[in-house]
């Protein structure tokens, strides 16, 4: 196993950038266990600005983005050392009411995850190697100003995910 074997800038690497971005958090800051988006900053790159979603269920979240960054995000993901595609599972994206595309990424040569200790992807300081595939979306930098981005995923056996994010771009 490489430790990232992904071209940067890539789909596949943006995802597994966005898992090694969830594991660098512990459980109390986590930004996928954010449910206000208090957390929505810590440790975001400069190139990119990651959404979290949430594990399940619904949550609404507020955050500022910096302008002149693109956003990245699951409408619905799954990692591990196995992850792979789940055939019933579909996901919708919105900016601004208008529906975006989310495509299906699958990073399924494994890449390395360190992680802060009991974070919610290896649940250990790693090494660890993960998977991921999912549904996702990446949006161009929006303009300054308040938006609205939702997205939504579902496995298609009860499992649901919902996120709506109050951005302000500044």
């Amino acid at each position: 196993m490489t430790s990232f074997p992904y071209r940067p800038g890539s789909p596949e690497a943006l995802a597994a950038r966005w898992v090694q971005w969830v594991a660098a958090t512990g459980p109390l800051r986590n930004p996928v266990s954010d449910d206000t988006g208090a957390h929505a900053h810590r440790r975001q790159p400069a190139d990119v600005w990651f959404l979290a979603g949430c594990f399940g269920g619904a949550v609404e979240q507020h955050c500022t983005v910096p302008a002149g960054r693109p956003l990245f995000f699951p409408a619905f993901n799954i990692w591990g050392p196995d992850a792979g595609p789940i055939p019933e599972t579909t996901g919708d994206a919105y900016v601004d009411d208008v529906r975006h595309p989310v495509e299906p990424v699958d990073a399924s040569e494994p890449f390395e995850v360190r992680g802060a200790l009991l974070n919610p992807v290896t649940r250990s300081r790693g090494p660890v190697p993960v998977r991921v595939w999912g549904l996702w979306a990446s949006v161009d930098p929006l303009p300054p100003g308040a938006h609205r981005v939702r997205f939504t995923g579902t496995d298609g056996h009860g499992f649901r995910v919902a996120a709506m994010y109050e951005l302000t771009v500044a």
